[in-house]
């Protein structure tokens, strides 16, 4: 059995022995790897296509250009080499990631100027790019509804009375980023310990990504095999867990521990685009872990969502 599960919504959706039967798919894959393959996502055929082509002729440009929407980690914007290192979230001093970002976020505001001016910033579009933002957009709509029946399933797998993601996401704060990894031919070899993304959790609740398979790919860590390429199949999308997720569970399920590997000497010209959608919560939701006999531990406190998440992400930023 792989590690990573893969499930079908439709079956899910489809209710009965059906729904019974992916539940504890879910629970299962959940418990061993934090990670689920998706099929049946609901996100319309070919939109991520169209939306990593645009990224493409986006990161094409001079960096002149992309210099003009510049930000830092947490940002709006585009995210240069060299900005962020994620290991640092584990507490491991590693050089930076060998990536760039363009981010884009939730940006339903509060009025409140100190809320929104960390959680709900104004999206930044490229002129040079101007299909990018109809695109994005579409694209994050499809996956945010995609995110919020994938925590209906998960509350549904532990057998909960109700969904309590119902009332602890109603303004939800989430970030996609779309990610270019450049080939070694770019960035040249690798110091020791870089990676395309250095070892690390999620911070929120549930990661959605879209991924184009390489040498220098995606891998997922498990305590029965250690670090495994993850399965790839183009047409499902690849979820994993956060820290806030498998803190409400009473760590039941482990924050799926992932990396990218480095660009590798065997396809030096690998260049990949990856679509990642970061959902969390309210950004005031309190979030309660569950108790035992569901939750595997005792005496968590519960905690805010923003200030759990702002810690996490205040470690991965260099500069």
């Amino acid at each position: 059995m792989n590690a990573i599960a893969s499930i079908d919504l439709s079956r899910w959706r489809a209710g009965g022995t059906e729904a019974a039967e992916v539940e504890r798919e879910v629970d299962e894959g959940l418990r061993r790897a934090g990670f689920l393959l998706v099929h049946g996502h609901g996100v319309p055929e070919g939109l991520a296509g169209q939306v990593r082509a645009a990224a493409r002729r986006f990161f094409a440009l001079p960096d002149p250009v992309k210099e003009k929407y510049a930000v830092t980690v947490g940002g709006r914007g585009w995210i240069g080499p060299g900005k962020e290192a994620n290991g640092y979230a584990e507490g491991t001093a590693t050089p930076p990631d060998l990536k760039e970002t363009f981010a884009i976020g939730a940006d339903t505001a509060t009025g409140d100027r100190q809320i929104d001016d960390v959680w709900f910033l104004p999206n930044v579009w490229p002129d040079e790019v101007i299909e990018l933002r109809e695109l994005a957009t579409a694209y994050t709509d499809a996956v945010h509804t995609l995110s919020d029946e994938l925590l209906a399933l998960f509350a549904a797998a532990l057998h909960l009375p109700a969904n309590p993601f119902q009332d602890l996401a109603a303004r939800p704060t989430w970030t996609c980023n779309i990610n270019h990894y450049p080939p070694l031919t770019a960035v040249g070899t690798p110091e020791p310990g870089q990676f395309r993304i250095g070892p690390h959790t999620d911070f929120g609740t549930v990661t959605v990504l879209d991924r184009e398979p390489g040498a220098g790919g995606l891998q997922v860590f498990t305590e029965a095999d250690g670090w495994a390429d993850a399965p790839y199949d183009p047409a499902a999308l690849t979820v994993n867990i956060g820290d806030l997720l498998a803190y409400w569970s009473g760590e039941r399920w482990p924050s799926g521990r992932h990396r990218v590997l480095p660009p590798q000497a065997e396809a030096p010209e690998e260049d990949l685009v990856s679509l990642i959608y970061f959902y969390e919560l309210d950004h005031d939701a309190i979030v309660t872990p569950l108790r035992p006999p569901i939750g595997r531990v005792t005496g968590l406190p519960p905690v805010v969502s923003a200030e759990f998440l702002r810690t996490r992400l205040d470690a991965i930023t260099i500069g």
